[in-house]
């Protein structure tokens, strides 16, 4: 799966560090951001697009950093894995976008 185009919607938060976790999800997001791999931020997820042992990596340390401080990390992960796709978090929602103006 090395060379495989790869599509990862993550979400992370440490667990029993209190109420909010935006400073953790911060950390995280700052990894993925730093990594240079094609992402977005969401309310619930972020996606991160690239080869499957890169973008396997970016999650790893995100991770690792959202539970800086914490015994326990809640992770919840979707992954979209094909051959030949290249900026598919753009043409996924481009493909959805011209379905909907032909509404």
């Amino acid at each position: 799966m090395a060379d495989m185009s790869t599509i990862v919607a993550f979400s992370v938060a440490p667990l029993g560090t209190g109420e909010s976790v935006a400073p953790a999800v911060a950390r995280a997001v700052r990894v993925v951001r730093e990594s240079g791999l094609p992402n977005e931020t969401s309310a619930m997820f972020t996606s991160v697009e690239g080869e499957w042992d890169e973008v396997m990596d970016v999650v790893k340390r995100a991770v690792q950093a959202a539970g800086e401080g914490a015994s326990r990390v809640s992770l919840t992960l979707k992954a979209d894995v094909r051959e030949g796709v290249t900026d598919g978090l753009r043409s996924k929602v481009e493909a959805v976008e011209r379905e909907l103006g032909d509404a």
